[in-house]
């Protein structure tokens, strides 16, 4: 099939420049929670430890936080999704963290008693990883 000179065989060369554009356009954008409404991510940090989370999950640098059980938090600020399920907000990780049964009655995850403003600077703190 031969195509004119000036038919669709001039449009090719713009579709090849625009379709890269056209496909990132197409893909999700992860949302990019607010690090710091209303928490202190240094005082997460030390809470993140205190309650010994490192004890079930790999948290970049926080002390002794290597642990195997629970999923790494490495780059938790690029998640979409908190336990793959919940979209990834201040509200439900501040909600997860504090009490995360009564998101999932099941999960593994244990009460660990840590109030809502330990939460809040815990999430500042797992923003960050990114």
């Amino acid at each position: 099939m031969r195509l004119r000179k000036n038919g669709c065989a001039g449009h090719a060369g713009l579709l090849a420049l625009l379709l890269p554009f056209a496909l990132c356009a197409c893909q999700p954008r992860k949302p990019y929670p607010p690090a710091g409404e209303g928490g202190d991510l240094r005082r997460g940090k030390v809470l993140l430890a205190q309650f010994q989370c490192g004890s079930c999950h790999y948290i970049p640098d926080v002390e002794s936080a290597r642990g195997k059980a629970g999923p790494s938090l490495a780059e938790f600020g690029l998640r979409s999704y908190i336990a793959g399920r919940w979209p990834n907000d201040q509200a439900n990780l501040v909600r997860w963290i504090s009490a995360p049964r009564s998101m999932d009655p099941a999960t593994l995850m244990p009460d660990m008693g840590v109030s809502v403003d330990e939460a809040r600077d815990m999430a500042a703190y797992l923003y960050s990883l990114q």
